[in-house]
C-alpha cells in the first residue's frame, strides 16, 4: 500500500515539473543594447509585449522563458515589445509561426533568432499586395479613442470601369490582411483571393482592413477588461467603426450602405469584438465571419451581454470556422455563443459552425477559409439591386477639428455643449467639410440644433 502511494506521489511530482523551457541561444547582431525579448503566442492571444512573457537573461546572455504544463500545440514568436518588431526569417522577411507540442513531460527547446524585421537590411521583403489595394489613410483619427489609425482599401477590379456600388466588409489586424511584409505571420491574401473570385464571375465587394494598434489590440478588440491582460475599449472601438469609419467609407466610395450589404470580419479577438459588433449594431451590419474566435477571453461579460440584448437578429448571417485542437474550450465556446444568439433570432439557416481538424491559430489557416466564408455569407444576398451611393444623411468627424455633414437641416446654429449639458458656443455647419476652431480638452461634445443631436469627440 505505502509503494502504491509512493508511486502516487512520484507522479504528481514529475506532472508538477512537466514544462517547457524555451533558450534564445543567440540574438541578431543589430539587437538594441539592453532590448527587451517577449514571447508572443496562441496561449496570451498574441500580445507583443505582455511583462508576463518576458524572457529572462541569464548565462551567456542566453535570454529564457518557461511556460508551465498544458495542452496542444502552441505557436509563437518572438518580439522586441510589438509586431512593428517582430522576428523576421534570414533575409528579414515574415517567419512563419514556430510551434512546440505539450507532451506531459519537461522539454527544453533552444532556437536562435535571426533577424528583427524592423532592423532587417532588406526592408523586411517586397511588397505582396495587388495593384487595386491601397493605404486610405496612415493616421485616420478615431475619435472614440483619441488616436490614429493605418487604414487600408481594396476596390473590386471593375470599380474605376463601371457604376457599380459593392457590400463593404470591414476586418481587423489591417496589417496581416493584403501584404505579406506587413504582416507578423503571413498575410491573408484577401486582394489575392478576391481577384481571383472576381475573375470567376463574383460581383465584389469593398474591403476596409483596419490596423490594429499593436500594444492597443486586447484593448481594442475586448469589449471588457480581463483581469490584468487588458480589454475594455471594445465598445469605444466598435463606435469608431460604425459610427466614423463607415459614414466616411459611405459618402466616399460606391457602396452598399445597408446592412445587409456589410459585414465584419476577424479573427481571434478580432472574433470577438466583430461578435460584439453583431450585437451591438444589429441594424448596420448584417455578415459576421467569426475565425477562431477568443471568445474565452470575455466569455462571461459576452454571454450576460447577448442574454440581456433587446436586439433582434433575425436578419444577421455568421460563419464560425475554428481548428478542433486549437483550445480545449474553442469549440465549446463557439457552440455557447452560436446558441445565445440563436435565441435572440438568429437562425439556423443563417448560421455555418465549421470545426476543422487541421485547423490552427495561424493567418495561414485563416487564408485557406476565407473564400469559403465570404461567398456563403454573402451567397443569399442579391447584389443587383440599386441602392443610393451615398446614404441620405451622413455625419462623420474626419479629423479632432473637422466635421462632415450632410442631409440635415442646418438653417439653424448648432449649440456645442459638454457631456454636462454645459452649452459652450454657437457654431454655424455648412453642408460638406467643416473646420472648426476648437480649443477643447479633451472628452465628449454634442452638436445639437432643434431635433439634431450629434456627438463628437476632442
Amino acid at each position: 500500500m505505502k509503494l502504491k502511494y509512493l508511486i502516487f506521489f512520484l507522479s504528481l511530482c514529475i506532472a508538477s515539473f512537466a514544462q517547457v523551457t524555451i533558450n534564445v541561444t543567440s540574438l541578431p547582431s543589430s539587437t538594441p543594447s539592453g532590448a527587451a525579448i517577449y514571447f508572443a503566442s496562441s496561449i496570451n492571444t498574441w500580445n507583443p509585449g505582455s511583462a508576463n512573457f518576458t524572457l529572462t537573461t541569464g548565462t551567456n546572455n542566453i535570454r529564457t522563458i518557461t511556460i508551465p504544463e498544458g495542452t496542444g500545440t502552441v505557436s509563437y514568436k518572438f518580439t522586441r515589445g510589438s509586431w512593428a518588431t517582430v522576428e523576421g526569417n534570414a533575409t528579414g522577411g515574415s517567419l512563419p509561426n514556430r510551434t512546440f507540442t505539450f507532451t506531459g513531460q519537461p522539454q527544453t527547446i533552444n532556437v536562435t533568432i535571426l533577424t528583427w524585421e524592423d532592423l532587417s537590411g532588406s526592408g523586411g521583403g517586397t511588397s505582396t499586395a495587388a495593384s487595386n489595394v491601397q493605404i486610405l489613410n496612415t493616421s485616420f483619427f478615431m475619435p472614440q479613442l483619441n488616436r490614429n489609425r493605418k487604414i487600408w482599401l481594396y476596390l473590386p477590379p471593375d470599380y474605376l470601369t463601371t457604376t457599380k456600388t459593392y457590400p463593404v466588409i470591414y476586418m481587423h489586424d489591417g496589417q496581416n490582411l493584403f501584404d505579406n511584409l506587413t504582416s507578423f505571420s503571413g498575410e491573408w491574401q484577401v486582394d489575392e483571393t478576391l481577384n481571383s473570385l472576381h475573375q470567376n464571375g463574383d460581383y465584389g465587394a469593398i474591403v476596409v482592413g483596419i490596423d490594429n494598434g499593436g500594444s492597443f489590440r486586447i484593448n481594442e478588440y475586448a469589449p471588457w477588461a480581463n483581469g490584468t491582460s487588458g480589454g475594455g475599449q471594445g465598445d469605444l472601438y466598435v463606435d469608431f467603426v460604425v459610427q466614423t469609419l463607415k459614414p466616411f467609407i459611405d459618402n466616399q466610395y460606391r457602396t452598399k450602405p445597408q446592412a445587409t450589404f456589410t459585414a465584419l470580419i476577424g479573427s481571434s479577438l478580432g472574433a470577438l469584438i466583430s461578435t460584439y459588433g453583431q450585437v451591438k449594431y444589429a441594424n448596420t451590419c448584417h455578415k459576421i465571419g467569426s475565425f477562431s474566435p477568443a471568445y474565452w477571453f470575455n466569455l462571461t461579460d459576452l454571454s450576460q451581454y447577448i442574454q440581456n440584448a433587446t436586439t433582434n437578429l433575425a436578419n444577421s448571417r455568421v460563419y464560425f470556422v475554428a481548428g478542433l485542437n486549437e483550445s480545449t474550450t474553442m469549440s465549446s465556446n463557439i457552440t455557447a455563443i452560436r446558441n445565445l444568439l440563436q435565441s435572440k433570432g438568429q437562425t439556423a439557416a443563417n448560421t455555418i459552425t465549421k470545426i476543422d481538424s487541421y485547423g490552427t491559430h495561424t493567418e495561414a489557416y485563416w487564408r485557406g477559409e476565407f473564400a469559403a466564408a465570404y461567398q456563403w455569407l454573402f451567397a443569399t444576398t442579391n447584389l443587383n439591386t440599386s441602392t443610393n451611393i451615398v446614404p441620405e444623411k451622413t455625419f462623420y468627424q474626419s479629423a479632432k477639428d473637422k466635421i462632415f455633414i450632410k442631409g440635415f437641416d442646418i438653417s439653424k446654429s448648432f449649440d456645442l455643449y459638454q457631456i454636462n449639458g454645459k452649452i459652450i458656443e454657437k457654431i454655424k455647419l455648412i453642408e460638406g467639410e467643416n473646420q472648426l476652431n476648437l480649443n477643447l480638452s479633451p472628452g465628449i461634445y454634442f452638436l445639437k440644433s432643434g431635433d439634431i443631436q450629434l456627438k463628437i469627440y476632442q
